[in-house]
């Protein structure tokens, strides 16, 4: 029998600590733009007249370390009304030599911190030096990650469809509320958008030159002014362009390109730069390999015979 490690949703959230998890996206970004993961694009299972979905991420990572992840995601667009996350599911490790289980562990929190710390890579690279005022759209969890990823603002906005939710989470975070995304948007350097809306909810207009744009998940929350005109950045081009629906055109770079140093980033102060980032398996195996870790240090998670 092989031992198994599984972790809730409460350990997921205590191991994977911010500051670890964006490091170890940078290792994972920068591994896929070595060619040193197997990645397919997400199979999804769509139920007719249904808007959720099941989505399966799939990748293999080669090398001294060779590890197969697979993490089952359910994206329930009606949970947030419900109190839950819109993303249920798993994570699961399998030893890239043998094939053995090796953890299953909770995915909400995965996908969470692990989506703002892709964000905190991007806007680390892209944002001015000068940065100083944050916008966050949306008052969910990705919200939360987000405003626990990026930090050092002098002033945060949140604008949210439901401001009873959008003052809650301010009053945690120390930030006020706007009462439109217009206004929200009007000056901030960095925006971050985490509705998931089906169609764009901001205009190129809104923007300050000079701004860095982050948008995650499925949705289409970008106008397509915004992302023909800004210097756009993915986690992947081929999501981007089957799963995103993005005109290869449109892509300046992969980021893991300007983490190699293939890609230049921000080119002068006055330029919009976007991020556009639909989550990557790879970013989940390196997630979850450094939970593991941690658990090892820490004794955290429960070990059963498999």
């Amino acid at each position: 029998m092989t031992p198994l490690l599984v972790l809730s949703e409460e350990e997921v959230v205590e191991l994977l600590d911010m500051e670890g998890c964006i490091a170890a996206m940078e290792e994972a970004l920068t591994a896929l733009e070595r060619g040193e993961v197997t990645m397919p694009l997400r199979p999804m299972v769509r139920a007719p007249g249904e808007s959720h979905l099941l989505g399966m991420m799939p990748v293999y990572r080669g090398g001294e370390r060779p590890m197969y992840a697979l993490k089952t995601v359910a994206v329930m667009p009606d949970n947030p009304a419900k109190g839950l996350d819109a993303h249920q599911g798993t994570v699961t490790l399998h030893d890239g030599v043998t094939g053995q289980t090796l953890a299953v562990m909770n995915a909400s929190p995965v996908t969470a911190i692990r989506t703002a710390a892709v964000t905190a890579v991007a806007t680390r690279r892209l944002a001015r030096e000068d940065a100083r005022v944050l916008a966050i759209v949306g008052a969910g969890v990705e919200a939360r990650s987000h405003l626990e990823a990026l930090q050092g603002f002098e002033e945060v906005r949140i604008t949210s469809r439901t401001r009873e939710r959008a003052e809650a989470l301010a009053g945690e975070f120390g930030a006020s509320v706007s009462g439109s995304i217009e206004e929200a948007l009007d000056g901030a350097d960095v925006v971050a958008l985490t509705t998931n809306s089906a169609e764009p909810i901001i205009r190129r207009e809104w923007l300050k030159e000079g701004a860095h744009l982050n948008a995650v998940g499925m949705g289409r929350e970008i106008d397509d002014d915004t992302l023909r005109e800004g210097t756009l950045f993915v986690d992947r081009r081929e999501s981007a362009q089957v799963e995103g629906k993005i005109d290869p055109e449109w892509i300046h770079a992969e980021l893991g390109e300007m983490l190699v140093g293939s890609a230049a980033g921000r080119s002068s102060a006055d330029e919009l730069t976007v991020f556009r980032s639909l989550g990557i398996a790879v970013e989940d195996l390196f997630a979850a390999e450094y939970i593991v870790r941690r658990a090892a240090e820490t004794g955290r998670g429960t070990t059963i015979d498999f």
